[in-house]
């Protein structure tokens, strides 16, 4: 069965601002999923190449966080407002209950929106994420740094934005795809990102993790530099029994087609 046409919804939060869902209809009847993207990214740049697949299964939404593509414009970030900003925006298309599903930073967003929304959100698929994403040492440093950085970031955005946009686009070599993710990247807030950089450095689900309990899996990007695969597997055997999905790519497995099969059987494992 075709998958249908997806439709940007831009929506108004009452007291949040105004931000845009994607959402693909899927098959009549079907679960709802919500697309939770990664640091520096946007929906479509992290979940693209999984929107169509995914769509032949369930009705997909997708947003984008806090200072990132099309989100909200904020001076603030934090994880928590992010769970809250997307579950929102679910409902305010009608969808009362999800399955939420992280990519790296989303995965904290996600497990947030299961703790803060539990009537709400019906299961978790966390891709490529972790209990926590820094040593102690390097968590104290950072935070000790990044929130000035963020300040500077402030005064001379529109430099740090083309900087920042230029480093992202050196390893594309395609110019039409060069193109469309430059598009992506260009709503972004430099300042924000920064801040959102910040929050996972604090980011612990440690202490409460083991409390859910709703139906979990846990998407493993083998050979992940960024996020230790070792750290992911912590977190799914943290979780009362989440399933475990693998994936012999990177970090970068989301833009790749061997990934949404995984993710699909992910999926239907949580919402069957």
């Amino acid at each position: 069965m075709a998958s249908a046409a997806p439709i940007d919804q831009h929506i108004d939060l009452p007291g949040r601002g105004r931000t845009v869902v994607r959402d693909i209809p899927g098959p009549a009847g079907a679960p709802a999923l919500l697309l939770l993207h990664g640091l520096g990214a946007t929906g479509r740049l992290n979940w693209g190449r999984c929107y169509r697949p995914l769509s032949r299964h369930f009705r997909v939404l997708s947003v984008d966080h806090r200072g990132h593509g099309k989100g909200l414009r904020t001076r603030r970030f934090r994880l928590e407002e992010c769970a809250d900003d997307a579950v929102a925006a679910a409902e305010a298309l009608g969808v009362k209950q999800l399955v939420a599903v992280g990519y790296s930073m989303g995965g904290p967003i996600a497990s947030l929106a299961w703790r803060r929304h539990p009537e709400r959100v019906t299961g978790l698929v966390l891709c490529a994420t972790a209990r926590h994403f820094t040593p102690r040492s390097t968590a104290r440093l950072a935070r000790a740094t990044l929130p000035a950085v963020a300040l500077a970031t402030r005064l001379v955005p529109h430099v740090v934005h083309r900087r920042m946009v230029q480093r992202m686009l050196v390893r594309i070599e395609h110019p039409e795809l060069r193109d469309r993710v430059q598009e992506e990247l260009l709503g972004h807030e430099p300042a924000t990102v920064i801040q959102a950089a910040e929050a996972l450095t604090r980011f612990s689900s440690h202490d409460w993790i083991g409390e859910v309990n709703v139906p979990t899996a846990v998407v493993v990007t083998t050979l992940d530099e960024l996020v230790p695969a070792s750290r992911q597997l912590k977190l799914a055997r943290s979780i009362p029994g989440a399933r475990i999905f693998e994936v012999a790519d990177d970090h970068d497995a989301c833009v790749r087609e061997a990934f949404s099969t995984t993710l699909i059987q992910a999926c239907r494992a949580v919402a069957g």
